[in-house]
């Protein structure tokens, strides 16, 4: 197949796309364009050892610099897609060029939620998405700086960990009862405050922020009961919002991201989307998802290059996360927002276990905290719509690997 694919942004979903396009022998041109200066770089270390400085900016990146010139991929980096024109088959940049496309992929990716309250455009008041965001964070990331997180999600807690063993002064407010109670249960969200909180973080829960007091630059933190926490820094991390303006706009059908397919089309037969701004089926959780996930960002970009390059595999797989937190990695499988049953395998005070999620007898969802074996298995189990004896999963006596491989077969 040849021609013009032109990629709209440059995160994980659009480096694999275009990397997986010349792998699938595609021969035409290829586009991609983006907003920031960087190619294509890994999202996940920046709250973590880039954050830490533990990590160079080269060492982010999915490819190295020269692949993109090897490959024949063009870069059109520091730009921005102002419009798509579906009838004219071309999308305008803000640069006053012009791109035509005989396929379009839409990578938009997503940006942070911002709060709109009173001083929220004090100097010293940050929000954690790319790499310029940490390089401002770094000028004031230092030991007795005193912290203060909003948000009590995986770029708030990985960064109270860093901050705080680093030396800053470290207080975290969250809006909810519990940390990570989006993505992860109660007993799993105990665990991580209590590791917090020995690691010198202080920890305030149902505190909700309206509003920030400084002389130009931050000082306090202001929340509704207008107690105020004093800062000298200030990183936000409330949610991503899927970037779909200029989907939108085209036309192209939207609910909380651009709708696609299993194999990442979109309404529009021309305009495939992947990544952080879909929604997209999943026929194993019988609904529909938008994910922000690395896994569901790097399997979608392969999915729309099979799709484009005229293969149709779709993507169905259970979605998993990760989070490195001082010395444990949480790594998560599926989805456990409404199971109605949980076994807790292992022992917290150890800091090796795992929760298991069900509907029923069927699991749902897998936690793994310094648990290879489970995550891995895990992938498969919620994958295969596996089912269990939740007695016999809960008796410890029994061997895991055992009753997955049961469970498998039988699921088969």
């Amino acid at each position: 197949m040849s021609g013009t694919i032109v990629i709209v942004g440059a995160g994980h979903a659009a480096g694999q796309a275009s990397a997986s396009l010349r792998q699938k022998g595609y021969t035409g041109r290829i586009v991609m364009v983006g907003e920031e200066a960087f190619v294509p770089y890994q999202r996940p270390p920046l709250s973590k050892k880039f954050l830490a400085g533990e990590l160079k900016i080269e060492q982010l990146y999915f490819k190295p610099e020269n692949f993109y010139p090897d490959k024949d991929i063009e870069l059109r980096l520091s730009t921005r897609v102002t419009n798509i024109d579906r009838a004219a088959r071309n999308v305008s940049l803000d640069n006053g060029e012009t791109l035509e496309y005989e396929k379009l992929l839409l990578c938009t990716g997503g940006h942070v939620r911002k709060l709109e309250t009173p001083g929220s455009n004090l100097a010293g008041i940050h929000y954690l998405r790319s790499i310029e965001d940490v390089l401002e964070i770094q000028k004031s990331f230092k030991a007795g700086t005193r912290l203060v997180i909003v948000g009590g999600g995986y770029v708030g807690l990985e960064v109270a960990a860093v901050a705080v063993e680093r030396g800053l002064d470290v207080t975290l407010l969250e809006s909810e009862d519990r940390v990570m109670s989006r993505v992860t249960g109660a007993e799993v969200s105990r665990f991580f405050q209590r590791r917090h909180r020995e690691a010198g973080v202080r920890m305030e829960f149902g505190r909700l922020v309206e509003g920030f007091r400084g002389d130009g630059t931050i000082a306090e933190v202001v929340c509704a009961d207008d107690s105020a926490i004093a800062a000298d820094l200030c990183i936000v991390g409330v949610g991503i919002l899927p970037n779909t303006d200029i989907a939108e706009d085209a036309g192209i059908e939207c609910d909380d991201g651009i709708l696609v397919d299993e194999c990442c089309q979109t309404s529009d037969p021309d305009i495939l989307a992947a990544g952080d701004c879909t929604k997209h089926p999943s026929s194993i959780f019988e609904r529909t998802f938008r994910l922000e996930s690395v896994h569901n960002a790097i399997e979608q970009g392969k999915t729309a290059a099979a799709t484009i390059c005229g293969e149709r595999t779709p993507y169905n797989q259970a979605p998993w996360f990760w989070s490195d937190q001082y010395d444990i990695k949480l790594q998560i499988v599926g989805i456990h927002l409404g199971c109605d049953n949980l076994v807790v395998r292992g022992d917290p005070a150890s800091n090796s276990f795992a929760a298991f999620y069900f509907i029923g007898n069927r699991l749902m969802a897998v936690d793994a905290i310094n648990s290879p074996r489970e995550f891995m298995l895990g992938k498969k189990l919620v994958t295969a719509k596996a089912t269990f004896d939740l007695s016999e999963l809960a008796d410890e006596s029994n061997d895991f690997k055992e009753l997955a491989t049961a469970a498998l077969n039988t699921a088969g």
